[in-house]
């Protein structure tokens, strides 16, 4: 039997919606599959258009870590942005699609002291610290560093909050930024990250105007401060449109307060799940139910088991606080509810998606649709138990494909991956894709990289 690529490309003549794209897939299979996404190639050009036209100062570097996806790093090199990094391995999966190493953050305030070495071999120049020892530490390892000082922020109206672990207060700032100078340490800006899935602009306005406080000081004492890295936090969910218009009109109206646009500061961010969020929709199958009548009121309640749970796709229920909830297709649909719960394929009890939640009642084979879940999912995903978890596959349209296919071609690796030591991509989990299920046919063939046509 032959198979199409892991990462094949799905060029459609006319649009698809993902509901439609997935629907489609399902019709033409002939038994039982595994879970997979159906991944929006041109949602996340669309958000970088949207960046570029709402923060048209502000440089974009992609956070890696939300979502390690190949595709996604090489449409978005493709497209002009930059890389968060935040390890040895994602400097190498980045560089190793040919990104030039200035156009990387290290943004990571306690690193590894080989990892550091790592990025002065490969001359990744500007990483983050946030504390004297780290301070130290890479003065010891990589003297020659462009330092950015990573302040603390309020990130009480975030999902996902970081000032308890990371993030130097002022008093400490202005300190650290002394301690620089002694040690003949250069310092080039100021960092700040106001939590993932940041809900308010407040967190970056106050934080820019702290920023500048430092900057200011770094000035006095004889640096150079020309990078402001604003951080990441902005939203990505469907929906959420309006949030992030709100942030960027407010960073705007501090940045333009605080930091004139005279060509003297440099202006990053490190957006994640606002690139990737609404790009991926995942798409599962029943494969156990149980249904159970509750004692008291004789009311029938159920169980329902899909194969992908916690520790895989879904991990985003224990490391990012999601709280995802399915769609159905047409034909599931009833005004019939009853009281269910979802839960993973694994032996374990902790294996559970959504607790309570009125849903028709489903059977063994149906399937059901999760939108939103590009952000903190397939990145952190494991196969415990054996079980595979969901597996992109992209799609777009051929108006679409024909702007960015250069994204796509292979390029030279500058260097070679250590596959020892970097986690597999999410697509190089032994997942295919069969064609005789999918009558695509190839359209053009890269090295690594598979696309196939279909109507």
């Amino acid at each position: 039997m032959h198979f199409i690529k892991n990462n094949a490309i799905v060029v459609t003549k006319t649009p698809h919606t993902a509901e439609e794209f997935i629907q489609k897939k399902i019709e033409l299979l002939t038994d039982e599959a595994e879970p997979f996404f159906a991944v929006d190639l041109e949602d996340v050009c669309n958000k970088h258009i949207r960046w570029l036209t709402l923060m048209p100062r502000i440089t974009p570097h992609y956070a890696v870590k939300c979502n390690d996806d190949i595709n996604v790093i090489k449409l978005l090199a493709y497209l002009g942005a930059g890389f968060d990094c935040a390890s040895k391995g994602e400097i190498k999966k980045v560089m190793d699609l040919g990104v030039s190493s200035d156009r990387i953050i290290y943004a990571n305030p306690c690193k590894q002291s080989s990892f550091i070495r790592y990025a002065q071999e490969v001359g990744v120049e500007v990483m983050t610290f946030d504390n004297k020892q780290e301070l130290l530490k890479i003065k010891q390892v990589y003297p020659n560093a462009k330092l950015v000082l990573r302040i603390v922020t309020d990130d009480s109206n975030a999902v996902c909050r970081f000032s308890m672990k990371f993030g130097a207060d002022m008093k400490t700032a202005h300190e650290l930024i002394e301690k620089a100078q002694e040690i003949d340490m250069e310092v080039i800006g100021v960092s700040f990250h106001c939590g993932s899935g940041q809900m308010t602009s407040k967190a970056f306005v106050d934080a820019i105007q702290n920023a500048r406080i430092i900057m200011n000081y770094g000035i006095k004492l004889g640096f150079n401060m020309h990078l402001l890295d604003i951080g990441g936090g902005f939203p990505g969910n469907l929906g959420t449109e309006d949030y992030f218009a709100e942030i960027a009109g407010a960073v705007n109206k501090a940045l333009d307060e605080h930091f004139p646009d005279d060509g003297t500061v440099r202006i990053i961010a490190e957006p994640g799940r606002y690139y990737v969020a609404s790009a991926y929709t995942l798409a599962t199958n029943i494969i156990a139910s149980r249904e159970m009548i509750e004692p008291e009121t004789g009311n029938a309640k159920y169980m329902y088991y899909i194969n992908d749970g916690v520790y895989g796709s879904f991990n985003c229920v224990l490391y990012d606080h999601y709280v995802p909830v399915p769609s159905l297709f047409a034909k599931n649909t009833s005004n019939d509810k009853y009281t269910s719960s979802i839960w993973g394929p694994t032996c374990d009890g902790l294996d559970c998606i959504n607790t309570t939640i009125e849903l028709p009642k489903l059977e063994i084979g149906d399937w059901m649709y999760w939108k939103n879940m590009g952000a903190y999912t397939i990145s952190a995903a494991v196969q415990f138990n054996g079980l595979p978890f969901g597996k992109p596959l992209y799609f777009m349209s051929k108006q679409f494909w024909d702007t960015v296919k250069a994204a796509f071609l292979t390029v030279p690796r500058k260097y070679q991956a250590d596959t020892s030591a970097i986690r597999l991509n999410s697509t190089d989990c032994s997942n295919e894709v069969e064609d005789d299920m999918l009558p695509w046919l190839p359209e053009d063939i890269a090295e690594d990289t598979t696309v196939v046509t279909i109507q």
